[in-house]
């Protein structure tokens, strides 16, 4: 084992900096992704949308906030309000993010006005600029994990503890966000965002900004007229308070497996959930299952899961046993940035040009 310092050189996860143009030169940009195979007869029927499942969890979602948000309401300034809150910013600020995703890919509906509608909304409560992350998590999925490329990387090598405890509460992505959004009412775009989003989408940006100034202020202004917390309890705050269990969802997505590869069963976990953290995370735990057919339903993913299992890394049987693969991983990444988890793969579904390469080769 060769020796390492302390504070190793972190890696560039900038979209224009050097790892950017080594993703080109590595031959993963455009490149092909491996696929389990499945026939196409069934691939059809799997891919079939429809909206039953995502009107009858967006209608007990919707009817979950009010209820809780109620309860906040109804105990506000007594001890009895803390668990109506917490429950109400976990549906608020996590599974908004999960609704967030599925409506971005067009799946979670198959009418397209109710994918756009719940796709504003959800962006709103989990802070993802709409037009932003749309761009992005196109990128993400075209080139998920490749350093300089993919803008989604969750936790960069090394770690750093303190920008993890932070995640917990959203902190470093409210910055980021409301900095954009901020950049954005006055008409401005990064350099990095202006690599992923086509100059023509830029209108859209400004516009959806400008009206999340506008109604941030009306919750501030209430908040003020009002001498109370509460307005901002509701609306705002919760994307901080309620965001936990979404990071503690993210992290178990692809943190701690290989980066610069071009198979999915080597950089995303597939973990079996309890029926009300899927509900919570949309059946987001069919992560490898989602990447590697991500036009496939929410809905669809457990029967997906079924028909590629035998070609895939075996799952997790749950979210402990995830993480206890995790943290001895990030720990040991801290002083070993190129460490990292090899999933098992069957070998005989295993192209030589698809086979996942140590980060300690890519990095030279």
């Amino acid at each position: 084992m060769p020796e390492h310092t302390a504070h190793p050189a972190r890696r560039d996860y900038s979209l224009t900096g050097p790892e950017a143009a080594r993703a080109f030169d590595k031959g993963l940009v455009s490149a092909s992704w491996y696929q389990s195979p499945i026939s196409r007869k069934r691939m059809k029927e799997l891919m079939q949308r429809r909206d039953g499942p995502a009107l009858l969890d967006t209608g007990i979602w919707v009817t979950a906030l009010f209820a809780t948000g109620f309860g906040g309401y109804w105990f506000w300034g007594t001890w009895a309000c803390v668990p109506f809150f917490l429950a109400y910013g976990v549906l608020y600020g996590t599974a908004s993010n999960p609704r967030w995703h599925e409506t971005g890919h067009g799946t979670a509906f198959k009418t397209r006005w109710m994918n756009d509608v719940l796709y504003q909304v959800a962006s709103f409560m989990c802070i993802f600029e709409p037009h932003v992350w749309r761009w992005s998590h196109a990128r993400h999925h075209t080139d998920t994990i490749v350093v300089g490329r993919d803008p989604e990387i969750v936790e960069p090598r090394p770690p750093r503890f303190s920008m993890m405890f932070l995640s917990l509460f959203n902190l470093p992505l409210a910055w980021k966000t409301f900095s954009g959004v901020a950049r954005h009412a006055v008409g401005r775009m990064s350099a990095q965002e202006a690599d992923f989003i086509p100059e023509s989408e830029w209108p859209k940006v400004f516009r959806a900004a400008r009206i999340w100034v506008g109604i941030y202020a009306v919750i501030i202004g209430a908040s003020l007229y009002l001498h109370s917390w509460l307005p901002l309890m509701l609306i705002g705050l919760p994307s901080i308070y309620g965001a936990w269990l979404g990071y503690v969802f993210g992290l178990t997505q692809h943190v701690g497996l290989a980066e610069d590869v071009l198979d999915h069963r080597s950089n995303c976990r597939t973990i079996y959930m309890n029926r009300v953290l899927r509900f919570i995370y949309m059946d987001m735990n069919y992560h490898l299952e989602h990447h590697m057919y991500p036009m496939v339903p929410y809905h669809a993913l457990a029967q997906l899961h079924e028909e590629i299992r035998s070609d895939c890394p075996p799952p997790y049987a749950n979210i402990f046993e995830a993480y206890k693969e995790i943290l001895p991983t990030i720990w040991k990444q801290r002083s070993d940035p190129n460490y990292f988890i090899q999933r098992p793969i069957h070998p005989r579904t295993e192209p030589a040009a698809n086979a996942p390469v140590h980060a300690e080769a890519t990095a030279s």
